[in-house]
């Protein structure tokens, strides 16, 4: 007997500006087994913009339509940061499994109570960390785990744009509860990426600056991670570098690692590219990265970035009981580790991380 075809799974994506817009939406039509059911969103221009994007998908100003509902089998908070944790805590209590954009919470107390609650309601919750699929991360830690770098001592990640002028919205602003600046936004992804490679940290210290004249935030930092296992990861964030440095630079041992330029998905999605198109993710042989030690240098094919994993993950988790592709209690220490560098940079200090337990 034929298998019966399984309906879509219904989605329904809270905010379409950069962040919805540019990354959740296109990547939920692209994946099989999903339907882009609604957007709430009330500004006319971006309303406009999805039905452009989407002409098949229901707008709905308020997202109390949504919490009234049976309709949705997934809510993907894509709001401004601050309206994270009150948007994914109203979707917990409503039963309704969640995505959360990055960073998962303003503070890290925040996002472990939102994580235990979803927990005890057994409501699954993901947080959208698209940098893990990255090509050069994908290819770093394919080196790492083939031994081809031997023993990394230290790993540098830069995320530097030269963008002189400040751009008006939540985040540039200097509240607290709107978690804007660079560490949060820039940072979220470094040291998640950093983490996933080296395991956890037990040692923070950061510079942490504002460049720009009438910078409420922080738009140039420096964040040095000690991980337990004894590989420092040197991280870089800013918002005022003309020269731009390596993206990745991964010294071991045995050999180096560097390459230049930013993953690829990212543009591609900005000019209206599908993660279903031949060729995505790819990079041309001249992007490669160069692996070796000096005077005996190789270049590296990048291994094809594959944001679009993240929601066929979510898909099979929804469907079929696999984990989803990001731990909530990741993003939860992530948030730990941005609130230290604030703290090392305001004390001028080396912080340490209590040991964890059974550690």
């Amino acid at each position: 007997m034929a298998e019966v075809e399984r309906a879509p799974l219904r989605v329904g994506l809270l905010g379409y500006g950069i962040a919805g817009r540019v990354f959740h939406a296109p990547l939920i039509a692209a994946t099989p087994g999903l339907r882009l059911d609604v957007v709430v969103t009330r500004d006319p221009q971006r309303r406009e913009e999805v039905r452009h994007d989407h002409p098949d998908t229901r707008l709905v100003d308020d997202a109390e339509q949504l919490w009234r509902s049976d309709m949705l089998d997934l809510v993907v908070v894509a709001t401004p940061n601050k309206q994270h944790v009150p948007m994914a805590r109203t979707a917990v209590t409503a039963g309704l499994p969640v995505v959360v954009d990055k960073p998962l919470a303003p503070t890290a107390a925040e996002g472990r109570e939102l994580v235990d609650e979803a927990a005890r309601r057994g409501v699954p919750l993901t947080v959208f960390q698209n940098r893990r699929w990255d090509g050069d991360f994908l290819t770093v830690r394919r080196l790492i785990e083939q031994g081809e770098l031997g023993r990394v001592a230290r790993f540098e990640s830069r995320f530097e744009r030269w963008r002189p002028a400040i751009k008006p919205g939540w985040r540039e602003s200097g509240t607290p509860s709107e978690a804007g600046g660079s560490l949060y936004d820039l940072g979220a992804h470094l040291i998640d990426q950093a983490v996933q490679l080296f395991g956890p940290v037990h040692a923070v210290y950061a510079e942490v600056d504002r460049r720009r004249p009438g910078a409420q935030v922080d738009d140039d930092a420096f964040v040095a991670l000690t991980h337990a296992e004894g590989v420092r990861s040197h991280l870089w964030m800013s918002a005022v570098t003309p020269q731009l440095g390596p993206r990745l630079r991964v010294l071991g041992d045995r050999a180096g690692y560097t390459s230049y330029g930013l993953d690829v998905q990212e543009a591609a999605l900005r000019d209206g590219g599908r993660p279903d198109a031949t060729g995505w993710g790819e990079v041309s042989p001249e992007g490669y990265g160069q692996l070796g030690v000096d005077g005996d240098l190789s270049p590296v094919p990048t291994e094809p970035g594959r944001y679009q994993s993240f929601y066929e993950q979510v898909a099979a988790a929804l469907r079929d009981g696999a984990p989803m592709p990001v731990d909530p209690r990741d993003a939860v220490a992530t948030v730990e580790l941005i609130e230290l560098a604030h703290r090392s940079a305001a004390q001028g200090a080396v912080l340490h991380l209590a040991p964890t337990p059974g550690a």
